[in-house]
């Protein structure tokens, strides 16, 4: 019997527990197998974790693509935390789209999370360029009771391949939400899960830093609207018909006598 890659088995395992702990879960893999601490880093999405920039004081995501190490860079200072001495950062062409980039977000982040941490981290590639773009909005439902909480992590990862006159741009999009409602008359109700799509699109480039933003806003903008109205058809769906199923206000003798009344009506009709 042929051994199995211990990397395939980690990824597998991930997948199957509780992704409310994805962190935990990934720590613990990591102390037990730290020759796979950067592959489980660059291939496992995780909720994202907050830091608050030295120099600006505005806070900013953390994600392995603004990793170097164990330091972090800040979209808005450039600067990494703790310091490195030899730190890799975009060209200074990349770093102007990338601070324009997240300017843009941050008014996106504003008009559609009404609040929230956005950050938008560029780096170059031979053919052209690539980056990410984050957004996480965590809601505590103060009128749901203080047990009721929400998380909300958005990570679109992109690559721009630049062209004659067109940039072919490939879009991998991943939605991490927690939720998790509870009070003293309805118990506690945890709803968490991940969802990741793909896309590829040709779109036209005259100029390069304005053009490239607005596309890639697009593909962000029209990838977000798409997966909230899966969660919303699907997964909400399907939960709200489970949670009916298992669990009825109505009295179970009213129950009763409403399903007798509506198979009465449908053996009436049939007789017809």
């Amino acid at each position: 019997m042929a051994s199995q890659d211990p990397f395939d088995c980690s990824l597998d395992l991930l997948r199957r527990l509780n992704p409310k702990n994805t962190t935990a879960n990934l720590n613990t893999l990591i102390n037990l197998v730290p020759d796979l601490t950067e592959d489980l880093l660059s291939s496992v999405d995780q909720p994202l974790q907050l830091a608050r920039c030295a120099k600006t004081q505005r806070e900013y995501l953390l994600c392995d693509y603004n990793r170097d190490g164990d330091s972090y860079r800040s979209p808005w200072s450039n600067e990494y935390t703790p310091a490195l001495s030899d730190a890799t950062y975009p060209s200074e062409k990349l770093r102007k789209m990338e601070i324009a980039a997240n300017q843009a977000f941050d008014v996106y982040r504003e008009l559609y999370y009404e609040g929230g941490v956005s950050s938008v981290y560029f780096w170059n590639l031979d053919d052209g360029f690539a980056g990410v773009v984050l957004l996480k909005k965590c809601m505590p439902s103060v009128a749901s009771g203080p047990k009721s909480t929400g998380t909300w992590d958005s990570i679109h990862v992109f690559e721009a391949i630049d062209g004659a006159r067109t940039c072919h741009y490939k879009l991998t999009s991943t939605v991490i939400l927690n939720m998790v409602s509870g009070g003293d008359d309805l118990g506690e109700m945890d709803l968490s899960g991940n969802m990741t799509r793909q896309i590829e699109s040709d779109m036209t480039v005259d100029n390069a830093e304005r053009d490239h933003i607005a596309n890639i806003g697009k593909l962000v903008e029209d990838m977000e609207l798409k997966m909230r109205n899966l969660l919303q058809e699907v997964y909400f769906g399907k939960a709200k018909d489970v949670v009916a199923d298992l669990r009825s206000v109505a009295t179970l003798s009213q129950t009763q006598r409403d399903r007798a009344i509506h198979q009465e009506m449908i053996t009436s009709m049939s007789r017809r």
